[in-house]
């Protein structure tokens, strides 16, 4: 039996976070948890029914500031604690702990903003003119004709945690109730579980073990799609009680005013990829084919190296040099942000069993970004760091400069910063050599790290997703073959006949947590959108843009998502970007294509 992970007691502690600037022990987290529900309360006291002049107002929000920083804080925390063993139960208790209080505590708050919407026009006009909440407040005056009572909104946010259980399900259910025991390969036993398929397997460079271990997988989680797929229809059914209840016309539009863009925005950004996109991908997938000698390409070979006999491999302590290097350009502020990253366990490192998978950036206003990262020892792994990094730098500046009601940029361009510094990555390879399998490995990693991953995999997920919703704003219920024939038809939309959709490829819509956090998938292109155009405008101009860019990042969330992609000078409010952004893959794809032909004619 190979690839069986150690345990989390059995890791290198200093490869792990250390999460003791935010609470120094567990007994301290669920005392201050608790703490917040009774302050929470107070401030409800305190405010309820006072809030009737601009200085009353904004002690309110003062103090609303200083509890949700602690109640992100916990959110965090037990979040957190949890990702790096599902499996321990006493960190499933921390966290069932805090989603126990998490309501009662946000019940608390909710007469605010109900009260602020009643307020005489005049009165909130005059708040939001003197106020260093102005944003909020004009986010919160927008949303005003969809605000219930009092009551209503106490009773939401009490069931808040009702309402999210079928997220929580989801997330017990993949990782601690699906076993995926062992599959053979040549005579060769393999454990698997969602770690070591995602982090080894799905991209091995052995055919048979890839393709086999694919077939294990789709198999396994097979037997669970109806129970996924009854969970996944209950929490977009609660998404569209709460649209129509607040009188949205749509559920898109309950869930892309949050992010304070328009449909067009939204629609435009899957229309023009899978239109424009797509041809291009499946010349990248003919690439992958040809470099790997494969029969045919099918669908679980697209995440497979342009060249499997050429794949660097880096430590933990090698890779600083690229990251510094990658994003020295930034400035040294930002690079002392990186090393601090390092030195002071800001990262957590480590594969082990009952670790989620994937990889995201936390950032608690309260203390400094964390890290989830499972370290693969692939130099691929250092656009994965950049990307994360991208994320603590943009709220390291962020919340040094905006309170925490304007901290967080909007969704559609939070993806923004963490691609740019991929993007800078990719430059940084290309300048350190001219070998040709070099340039090869490095533009077919950004291809596959960056552009497949985040502006085809996620927009597949943003495509399925919106029939998804469709279907829900008509009144239907999902099922499981539904949810497989949507999945089906888009992948084979997207790649035509070109790739082969092996059975089992229809099940990929069970395995992301993307689907329970509203329109998010979408804003990876998004988001690679304004990080690619970013990177070559700082390419280019060099400090004059690194400047603007930062200025930027320091806006937060006090602007709308088109405002903040203006201070870097990029317009939004048309698909040029997009276009550019496209047809700069398509440069890497032919540069691909070119050092192919010269790699095979030289060998």
């Amino acid at each position: 039996m190979t690839q069986k992970l150690p345990y989390r007691s059995e890791v290198i502690e200093n490869e792990t976070w250390d999460l003791s600037h935010l609470f120094p022990t567990s007994e301290s987290f669920e005392k201050s948890v608790k703490h917040l529900l009774e302050q929470s309360q107070s401030f409800r006291t305190q405010y309820l029914n006072k809030l009737l002049d601009v200085s009353t107002i904004e002690s309110a929000l003062d103090d609303l500031n200083q509890l949700l920083i602690e109640l992100d804080r916990g959110a965090n925390y037990a979040e957190m604690q949890l990702s790096v063993d599902t499996t321990d139960s006493e960190r499933q208790r921390l966290e069932a702990f805090f989603t126990s209080h998490y309501g009662k505590i946000l019940s608390q708050f909710a007469f605010l903003e109900t009260e602020l919407l009643a307020l005489d026009e005049n009165v909130l006009k005059d708040a939001i003119d003197q106020s260093k909440y102005a944003y909020y407040l004009t986010r919160l005056h927008n949303r005003k004709k969809y605000q219930l009572d009092a009551t209503s909104e106490e009773l939401l946010a009490n069931l808040s945690e009702a309402l999210n259980s079928p997220s929580h399900i989801y997330g017990i259910t993949k990782m601690l109730d699906i076993d995926f025991g062992q599959f053979e390969v040549d005579g060769k036993l393999y454990d698997m579980d969602y770690t070591t398929f995602e982090g080894i397997y799905e991209d091995h460079e052995n055919t048979s073990l890839r393709r086999e271990s694919f077939k294990h997988f789709s198999d396994t989680i097979r037997r669970y799609q109806h129970t996924t797929a009854a969970l996944y229809n209950r929490h977009v059914q609660n998404e569209k009680i709460e649209a129509n209840l607040r009188g949205y016309d749509s559920v898109f539009d309950f869930l892309l005013e949050e992010q304070d863009v328009t449909s067009d925005m939204y629609h435009r950004q899957i229309d023009v990829i899978m239109s424009d996109l797509a041809p291009i991908m499946r010349r990248y997938a003919k690439v992958i084919q040809r470099t790997n000698h494969l029969d045919e390409m099918r669908f679980e070979d697209l995440k497979i190296s342009v060249d499997p006999t050429y794949e660097p491999q880096i430590s933990i302590e090698e890779s600083k040099s690229y990251i510094y290097g990658a994003l020295g350009v930034l400035g040294q502020d930002y690079l002392d942000m990186v090393q601090k990253a390092y030195d002071e366990r800001w990262i957590d490192f480590p594969q082990n069993k009952g670790k989620d998978t994937g990889a995201y950036c936390a950032s608690p206003y309260a203390s400094h970004s964390y890290i989830f990262i499972s370290w693969t020892g692939k130099m691929t792994e250092t656009f994965v760091l950049a990307h994360e990094l991208g994320h603590a730098g943009h709220f390291n500046l962020a919340q040094r400069n905006q309170n925490f009601l304007q901290s967080e940029a909007s969704m559609y361009f939070v993806e923004a910063p963490s691609t740019m510094n991929e993007m800078l990555m990719l430059d940084y390879l290309l300048k350190q050599s001219e070998d040709p399998k070099f340039k090869r490995w490095a533009i077919g990693s950004i291809i596959a790290r960056t552009y497949y991953h985040n502006m085809v995999t996620h927009l597949l997920e943003a495509a399925y997703q919106r029939e998804v919703y469709r279907l829900v704003d008509k009144g239907e219920t999902l099922t499981a073959p539904i949810l497989n024939q949507i999945k089906k038809e888009v992948i084979t939309n997207f790649w035509g006949e070109d790739i082969t959709i092996t059975e089992g490829a229809e099940l990929t819509w069970m395995r992301q947590p993307h689907y329970y956090m509203g329109l998010y998938s979408y804003t990876y292109s998004a988001g690679l959108t304004i990080g690619t155009i970013m990177a070559h405008r700082i390419q280019k101009e060099g400090k004059p843009a690194v400047e603007a860019w930062l200025e930027t990042l320091k806006a937060g969330g006090s602007v709308s998502p088109l405002e903040l992609a203006n201070k870097a000078g990029i317009d939004i409010s048309t698909d040029q970007p997009l276009k550019e952004t496209i047809a700069f893959i398509e440069s890497l794809v032919s540069e691909l294509e070119q050092l192919t032909q010269h790699i095979e004619k030289n060998n």
